[in-house]
Formats: C-alpha cells, sequence, structure tokens
C-alpha cells in the first residue's frame, strides 16, 4: 500500500474580495479536497480560511457552506484536519471544531512524519520586529475584547470588521507577495534562529501569500504555502519530499 501523504493549505480568504470570486474559489478549494481525501493521512489548514469570522453565540457568518461540509465529510472518514488560527480569523472558538471536526491550534506547533521534523504555523508575528502588528494581535486575541466585541449586533460586528479586513488586505497584499531577500524576511530570520537550538527538516507556514521554498541549509527548508487568491498552491508531503504545487496545474 502506498505512503499516505501530509497536506497543506493556507490563505483562502474566503469571502474576499466579492461574494462570486470567493464562492468560485471556494468551489475550486472543494475540488481539491476532493482530489487530495482518498491518499491523505493528515490535512494541514494554516490559517486565514476565512477573511473575516467572528463566533457569536448564536450565529455564526453567512456562507462558505461547501467547505465546511467537505471537511466535516473528510474528518467524518477518520483523517485528522488540523486547523491553525489565522490573523483573520483568529475568532473562532467552538462552532467550527465541534461541528467540523477540525483541531484548532492556537500557535506553532512541532511535529515528526517519517523521520522528518516539522515546524508548522500560521506564520503571523514570527521574527523580529513588527511591534505594532504583535500588539495589535494581543488585543485581538485577549478575552476581555472579544467579550466586548461580541456585544456587537451581528449585523453591525460582521459589517464593521468585513469593512477593516479588506481595508488591511488592501494595504498589505501587494507586500505579502514579494519577496525582500534573506535578510528582510522576518521568517527566514525566524527560522535561522530556531535552527539554532534543534534541528527542523522543514519550516511549513501561511501568512505571506507568496509561495517560496527557501534552503536554509543543506538538510533544512523554508516553505511558504502562498495563497488561493493568486497563486492556489499547496503542499504535500509524501514520507520522504516535501512537494509545493499548483493545483490543476502540477508543481510550483
Amino acid at each position: 500500500m502506498p505512503t499516505k501523504k501530509i497536506f497543506f493549505a493556507s490563505d483562502f480568504h474566503l469571502g474576499a474580495p466579492t461574494y462570486e470570486k470567493s464562492l468560485a474559489r471556494e468551489k475550486k478549494i472543494v475540488r481539491w479536497l476532493d482530489s487530495i481525501k482518498d491518499e491523505a493521512e493528515e490535512i494541514y489548514l494554516l490559517g486565514d480560511v476565512f477573511d473575516f469570522w467572528f463566533e457569536y453565540k448564536h450565529s455564526i457568518p453567512k456562507g462558505f457552506v461547501r467547505l465546511q461540509g467537505k471537511i466535516a465529510e473528510i474528518t467524518d472518514r477518520g483523517i485528522p484536519v488540523y486547523w491553525f488560527l489565522g490573523n483573520h480569523d483568529m475568532w473562532i472558538f467552538d462552532y467550527i471544531p465541534k461541528e467540523l471536526g477540525v483541531t484548532i491550534l492556537t500557535t506553532e506547533i512541532e511535529r515528526t512524519y517519517h523521520g522528518k521534523n516539522f515546524f508548522i504555523g500560521h506564520g503571523d508575528g514570527l521574527g523580529p520586529g513588527d511591534r505594532g502588528y504583535k500588539f495589535i494581535k494581543s488585543v485581538f486575541r485577549n478575552p476581555v475584547c472579544q467579550w466586548l466585541f461580541a456585544r456587537l449586533h451581528p449585523n453591525f460586528g460582521i459589517s464593521l470588521a468585513n469593512f477593516f479586513s479588506r481595508k488591511s488586505r488592501a494595504k498589505t497584499g501587494e507586500q505579502d507577495a514579494v519577496f525582500y531577500g534573506e535578510e528582510k524576511e522576518m521568517l527566514i530570520q525566524f527560522c535561522k534562529t530556531k535552527l539554532t537550538e534543534k534541528h527542523i527538516d522543514y519550516f511549513v507556514f501561511g501568512h505571506r501569500h507568496l509561495p517560496l521554498t527557501f534552503p536554509l541549509s543543506d538538510t533544512s527548508t523554508y516553505i511558504n504555502l502562498g495563497d488561493w487568491i493568486t497563486y492556489f498552491t499547496y503542499g504535500e508531503f509524501d514520507g520522504e519530499t516535501f512537494v509545493l504545487k499548483v493545483f490543476e496545474k502540477g508543481e510550483f
């Protein structure tokens, strides 16, 4: 029997920029999940699955039912799905894990598969600098701030958050698709620091929308998965090697 594979994808940003474009993208993601479900050992979604998400006690944002149904189908088959909170969908609470059967991860993790060490996470807030964002992230993840936001009526709260989410993506979208060089890439600097502590074969992140495979040494590689707005890229580990692929087009 062939070795089952581990799959990784990130930054679907469903809900953006329009309903029509998001729906077409959602259907493509569902086709991707259908294409891998028979050979998947585990699936990792590395955050920003939604462009915005906030769970009120008795309501959630409308839409995305095709993706949710497909993920529930996959977990019902016994295939683990791990879902990292990103900076756009960090306000996932109990609905998604309960209804879809996924495991929600709030911080980076380390895993070992077939003797290869993985360091996996969304990637936001890691590395040197960017203190402004790190402060905002701590505010958004503060339970008191989340409770206060939940006091807003969903019609107003979700509309307000979608507005600021679109502004944030418009401001940083082009920046996320540019490689700034080894010394200026914060995640590369983070990986290098981490390698002084222990050996990691593959660092796998989302957040930066640029698909990237960067050798840190002869035995360690940093991979950024890219997004599903422009690139439609995902990672595949077959037990021996990690490959970045473009859905419906082949290897990246």
